[in-house]
């Protein structure tokens, strides 16, 4: 598996309900964010992908991100939102690289908490990154092994706008 998060992707550190930028991220200290994304984004694979074996021919799954948008502190406080968390994914062979797949766009957006929700999962550990790495574990396990893959909820106008 190899996790790629572009350096061309913006990464916006506005405190503000709809931040913009490409990544938004804020459990983390401030740093390198798309590292901090590519080892979520990686984690969540490799959980995703325990236990399914590896008969057949050896191959890499290769995963770009393209969106990852948690919450802001002033839209997780108040009024939630989406986490819009968006790759691309292609199956490699191993030995030679070539594809054995199509590249495939993954929607794997969910409903992210907020307010009095969001401070009670908290008190229970339920972070955001551990929201998203249980979630793209789910999404990628379901994309490796049902023939139609994943298709995220409609979450309404929020989602839409996280598109934009």
């Amino acid at each position: 598996m190899r996790v790629r998060v572009p350096r061309e992707l913006k990464v916006s550190e506005a405190n503000r309900f709809y931040p913009g930028g490409d990544i938004v991220w804020r459990e983390d200290p401030k740093g390198d964010r798309h590292e901090q994304v590519r080892r979520i984004v990686e984690t969540g694979i490799v959980e995703g992908v325990q236990g399914l074996g590896d008969a057949g021919r050896p191959a890499v799954l290769d995963i770009e991100v393209t969106r990852f948008h948690a919450l802001t502190e002033k839209a997780r406080y108040t009024v939630g939102g989406v986490h819009a968390i968006q790759f691309i994914m292609q199956m490699r062979d191993a030995g030679t690289g070539a594809p054995l797949s199509e590249p495939k766009f993954v929607k794997a957006d969910f409903k992210a908490l907020g307010g009095q929700e969001a401070i009670r999962a908290e008190a229970r550990g339920l972070t955001q990154k551990a929201r998203i790495t249980r979630h793209l574990a789910q999404v990628i396990r379901t994309e490796m092994t049902d023939p139609r893959g994943y298709h995220a909820a409609n979450l309404g106008l929020i989602g839409v706008l996280n598109q934009l």
